[in-house]
C-alpha cells in the first residue's frame, strides 16, 4: 500500500454550472421519444426521469459513470473524457440539485463506492488514469491507493466494484481504452481483503469483466460480461464485432471464494451490461447500452426480466457516427433515507433520477 496527496485541492467542490436553455429544450425534445416503463412491481407506467445534471465543461468524449451515494444521502459521480484530460469526480446535492466538483482531477475514476466508514472508494481506468483502486477522504481530500498491483504487475484498468459485509473489496478489471503496455494476462475480477490489503483472484473465467454487484445475503456475486471486442474504442471508426455479453452469477463461500458459476442471461449478438446494482428483494438492476432498447433492466436472482426502465429512444441505428446513439445508461444506484425508492441513473454525459416502488440495499448501510 502507498499514499498520495492530491495536488491542488484548494478548488475542492467548486461549483459547476447546469445545462443552458439550449440543452434543456433538447432533453425535453429527447426525452418525448423515450418510452414510458410498462407498470410492473418495480416501477409505475406514469414515473419519469429526472435531468439533475449534464456535463458543461470542456471535456471531450467520454460519459458519466459510477454514482455513490454517500452516508448524507448525496450523490457522488464520475465524468470520465477520452485521452489525456484526467477527468472529475462530481458531487449532486439532493437537498438544493446543485452539481459540485469534488476532485478536479479524478485520475480517470470510473466506479465509485462508499464504505462503511464514510470514505469513498473509486476504480480509477486507464488512457493516462491511475489503474488503481483508491480511497478518498471526502472531508479533507486526501487520495490513497488501496491496491494498483497483483502479484507485482499494474492491473489492466480496474472498473466497478462492491463490497461485502466484512469490508472486503471486490472488483473488476477490463481494458476498453489507453496505450499503456498490459502487464496482467488476464482480464479478472479480484478480492482486496479488509485487515491484510492482500489482492486475490477470484475469477478470470469472465472475458471483459465490467460491473459488479452482490445480493443482499453477500451469498452471490453478480458480474457482467461487456466485451466490446477491442482494447481501444475509437467513436470514428466502424465498431468492431462484438466479444461476450452475458451476466454472470457465482456462488461466495465465507472466505469469499467464488464457485457454482453460471449464466444468467446471454445477450448473444446484442450489446450488454455495464454497471448494475441490487434492491432490498434481491433483484439485479442492468444498464443496457444496446441501441435498440437503451436502459435499465431489472432481474429476478433467476435472471427473468421483471422490470424495464427506458433511458433512450428505440431502434436508434449505429450506422452513422455524426449521429450517435444517446440515452446509453452506464451505471445505477438507490438513494438512502428519504430516497431508498430512488434510483440515480447516469445516462451519456448526465445524471438522472426516478422514482420506484422498490427500495434499495447498501451493505455497508
Amino acid at each position: 500500500m502507498r499514499t498520495t496527496l492530491t495536488v491542488g485541492f484548494c478548488l475542492l467542490f467548486v461549483a459547476i454550472g447546469f445545462a443552458d436553455r439550449t440543452f434543456a429544450d433538447d432533453a425535453t425534445q429527447e426525452a418525448a421519444k423515450i418510452p414510458s416503463p410498462v407498470e410492473s412491481s418495480i416501477v409505475s407506467a406514469d414515473a419519469k426521469l429526472e435531468l439533475l445534471f449534464t456535463r458543461t465543461a470542456e471535456i471531450k468524449g467520454g460519459l458519466t459513470e459510477g454514482p455513490a451515494v454517500a452516508p448524507d444521502g448525496s450523490i457522488y459521480f464520475s465524468d470520465i473524457p477520452f485521452g489525456s484530460d484526467q477527468g472529475m469526480i462530481l458531487r449532486f446535492d439532493p437537498a438544493t440539485k446543485k452539481t459540485m466538483v469534488f476532485a478536479e482531477n479524478s485520475y480517470k475514476s470510473n466506479g465509485l463506492l462508499f464504505d462503511r466508514a464514510g470514505q469513498l472508494l473509486a476504480c480509477e481506468g486507464a488512457d493516462e488514469g491511475g489503474r488503481a483502486v483508491t480511497r478518498w477522504n471526502v472531508e479533507t481530500g486526501k487520495r490513497t491507493v488501496v491496491a494498483d498491483r497483483f502479484a507485482g504487475k499494474q492491473f489492466n484498468a480496474p472498473n466497478d466494484l462492491c463490497v461485502d459485509r466484512r469490508g472486503r473489496i471486490y472488483f473488476t478489471d477490463p481494458r476498453y481504452v489507453g496505450e499503456e503496455p498490459l502487464e496482467l494476462e488476464h482480464r479478472a475480477v479480484y478480492r482486496i481483503n479488509e485487515r491484510t490489503g492482500r489482492v486475490v483472484e477470484v475469477t478470470r473465467v469472465v472475458s471483459k469483466p465490467n460491473g459488479i454487484a452482490l445480493s443482499p445475503d453477500g451469498r452471490t456475486l453478480y458480474v457482467a460480461d461487456h466485451d466490446l471486442g477491442t482494447d481501444d474504442i475509437d467513436p470514428t471508426q466502424p465498431p468492431p464485432k462484438l466479444g461476450p455479453m452475458k451476466i454472470h452469477a457465482f456462488t461466495l463461500n465465507n472466505r469469499g471464494q467464488a464457485r457454482n458459476h453460471r449464466v444468467l442471461i446471454d445477450f448473444k449478438d446484442k450489446k450488454g451490461c455495464d454497471g448494475m446494482c441490487v434492491d432490498a428483494n434481491g433483484n439485479i438492476y442492468l444498464t443496457i447500452r444496446d441501441p435498440g432498447r437503451p436502459g435499465v433492466m431489472v432481474i429476478n436472482p433467476a435472471g427473468d426480466e421483471v422490470a424495464f426502465i427506458p433511458t433512450g429512444p428505440t431502434d436508434q441505428s449505429t450506422e452513422d457516427p455524426e449521429n450517435p446513439p444517446v440515452g446509453l445508461p452506464s451505471n445505477v444506484e438507490f438513494g438512502i433515507g428519504d430516497e431508498l425508492q430512488t434510483l440515480y441513473i447516469t445516462v451519456d454525459t448526465s445524471l438522472y433520477r426516478i422514482p420506484l416502488k422498490a427500495r434499495g440495499y447498501h451493505v455497508q448501510y
